[in-house]
């Protein structure tokens, strides 16, 4: 254990006089001699001895020093959004404490990132919750005031004014409805009332209104009993997949499924618009993989092969694969 304890400017050293020390022996020890004039003979055991010398030197500092190289090119391709990067400890012979310590610290990175992006999205979700009822109990409820007002005062006004009043009340219908929709879409209210499969087909009824893409749905009856932060990050995913297909896709059919296999879940939502650019990763695609990851998930963006109507890319596909939680053995019982 002191070998690995020891830090690497010390073994250099002693592997250094290590080599030293054996080619002064050998020296010393073989009948090897050289004239006051060297002699050619003497010159080329000289320089044997030095090559070998040269050469086991730098088989030994290769070995010690290689997991440093392999330290340097992990290290460039470490990316936290992406966990599971570590370094083969069995392989690292004398350096085997630094890679372990190097892995160690990209696992704590990782929990650390991983804890922190869950309090975070947590708030955010609470924040959404906050928002929404301020929506729904302040906004919502003073233009449901005004309209009842304009209502009123209509009954009353005088001919010449009435058309401009309609306008009016017209305008702020369609405000409170767009009060209503953004507090809707900032708390689910029907991921809670009506379970998941209802939720997503409302999101994709209200993507393909106002003229947008055809939404074919493909979902389950029902599913199982997943934990109701496994469920909201589906909810969100759907949310903003169809919500970049709808600002930026230019589709004009966009594929929702929701499928069980192999003890899993998978959701997956492919249009067929201008696709993506390869390794694109705008803050709503990190949203979607943080969310994922934050329930064990694993999310892929990707752009779709074979299925494009307007481009060579064939629009974009969004994976979302989630292992289901065991069946509890009690309630199987029961």
């Amino acid at each position: 254990m002191f070998h690995l304890s020891m830090p690497l400017f010390w073994r250099v050293c002693l592997i250094n006089g290590a080599v030293f020390l054996l080619g002064t022996l050998a020296l010393a020890l073989s009948p090897a001699t050289v004239s006051r004039q060297p002699l050619l003979s003497e010159l080329v055991v000289l320089l044997l001895g030095l090559t070998v010398i040269v050469l086991v030197n730098g088989a030994l500092l290769r070995a010690v020093l290689r997991p440093l190289d392999r330290l340097t090119a992990v290290t460039a391709k470490i990316d936290l959004r992406y966990p599971g990067l570590r370094l083969d400890e069995a392989g690292s012979g004398p350096a085997r404490g630094l890679v372990r310590g190097f892995n160690a610290m990209l696992e704590r990175l990782e929990v650390e990132r991983s804890t922190s992006t869950t309090r975070a999205l947590q708030a955010q979700e609470a924040e959404r919750q906050r928002i929404a009822q301020e929506l729904h109990d302040e906004v919502g409820q003073s233009l449901t005031a005004v309209l009842l007002g304009l209502r009123y005062v209509m009954d009353t006004a005088p001919e010449r004014v009435r058309a401009e009043l309609d306008g009016l009340r017209d305008t702020t219908r369609t405000s409170l409805e767009e009060v209503r929709r953004i507090s809707q879409r900032l708390r689910p209210g029907d991921l809670t009332d009506l379970g998941l499969t209802s939720a997503l087909a409302g999101l994709a009824r209200d993507a393909s209104a106002r003229n947008g893409p055809q939404v074919r749905r493909r979902l389950p009856s029902s599913v199982p009993d997943l934990p109701p932060e496994t469920e909201l990050v589906i909810y969100r995913v759907v949310q903003e997949a169809l919500t970049n297909v709808v600002r930026h896709a230019q589709a004009t059919t966009v594929d929702l499924d929701l499928t069980l296999s192999d003890g899993g879940l998978v959701l997956r939502v492919a249009d067929d618009g201008v696709g993506i650019p390869d390794g694109a990763m705008g803050a709503g695609i990190q949203g979607m993989l943080e969310r994922a990851q934050m329930v064990g998930g694993d999310l892929d963006v990707r752009a779709r092969k074979g299925g494009g109507a307007q481009s060579g890319n064939g629009g974009t596909e969004v994976l979302l694969r989630l292992d289901l939680p065991a069946p509890d053995p009690g309630r199987a019982g029961s």
